[in-house]
């Protein structure tokens, strides 16, 4: 570039105005390159506040944590947390019992015991368990999710009975019968003492499809020492998280009409179960409390 004050002043002016004119470019380039990356990052702002409500939004529109159970109640599987059951209701029972005039009585709550028979018309829609035995349909997720739960601790947690028949009820009834026969018990005597530990076919809740008897896989003994096992102690303590109840608690025998049973677990609802177990109270009192019955 020739010397600047070598230039005419005509030249010189030319010359200042053509490096104005490259400042104000720059200038202008640099204004609608930081334009640009501002707009971008804008633009980006956007996106993730949009994406975060459209999280938000999925969240609040599915069930709280509801993993896929595993096929059978004993094999162990990836730990679940607590969730509504599915309510398979397409064979629905003869559901809700008539209180006194008052509430209907809903079908997870159906009472039976000696003074209750089984309603009529009562049918199980079965699913099987992976040793054999079975379960009304609307309970078995659940029943999933907390035998899973209780294995994520470590634990080894046995279905040893579930769904009866009537037949199979009798049969059991009547061992029992017999074996109080066989220690000198009068026959009066052995019937009335059966019906306390066995329920009297017709009056068991194994009949409903609803109860299970859990035991641990090192200690499957029915008896009080039951409740010693660590099997027990999570059981008594999260079963309700699932629906489920202890049923037979201890010092309950003159209202339930069945011993202690530190191992049998009845399905409620997640709502029923956790004020009963809230108010320590057993089915038949929180059925006369809420309902009248």
């Amino acid at each position: 570039m020739s010397d600047y004050y070598d230039q005419t002043p005509e030249q010189r002016r030319q010359l200042r105005a053509q490096r104005n004119r490259r400042r104000q470019a720059q200038v202008r380039r640099r204004k609608l390159l930081l334009g640009l990356i501002l707009l971008g990052l804008l633009v980006l702002a956007v996106l993730a506040v949009v994406l975060i409500l459209v999280l938000r939004g999925c969240g609040k529109d599915k069930e709280p944590a509801q993993p896929t159970p595993s096929e059978n109640v004993d094999k162990p599987d990836t730990p679940n947390t607590p969730a509504e059951p599915s309510d398979r209701e397409q064979n629905q029972k003869p559901d809700d019992q008539q209180s006194n005039g008052e509430q209907e009585i809903p079908w997870n709550l159906t009472l039976v015991n000696r003074w209750n028979p089984l309603p009529e018309g009562w049918t199980v829609d079965e699913m099987t368990l992976s040793n054999g035995w079975t379960v009304d349909s609307r309970c078995y997720d659940a029943l999933q999710q907390m035998m899973d739960a209780c294995r994520a601790e470590g634990l080894h947690p046995v279905v040893c009975s579930a769904y009866r028949t009537q037949a199979v009820q009798q049969n059991i009834f009547d061992q029992m019968k017999q074996s109080l026969l066989d220690q000198g018990y009068s026959d009066a005597d052995a019937e009335t003492e059966a019906g306390r530990q066995v329920a009297v076919p017709g009056t068991s809740e194994h009949q409903l499809g609803l109860a299970v008897d859990i035991v641990d896989l090192d200690h499957q003994l029915l008896d009080e020492s039951q409740e010693q096992t660590a099997v027990q102690q999570w059981l008594m303590t999260n079963s309700w998280r699932y629906g489920f109840i202890l049923r037979y608690p201890t010092a309950k025998t003159e209202t339930t009409g069945i011993i202690y049973e530190p191992w049998h677990y009845r399905y409620v609802g997640q709502e029923a179960a956790a004020e009963i177990y809230q108010q320590g109270v057993c089915l038949e009192e929180y059925i006369a409390a809420k309902y009248g019955a």
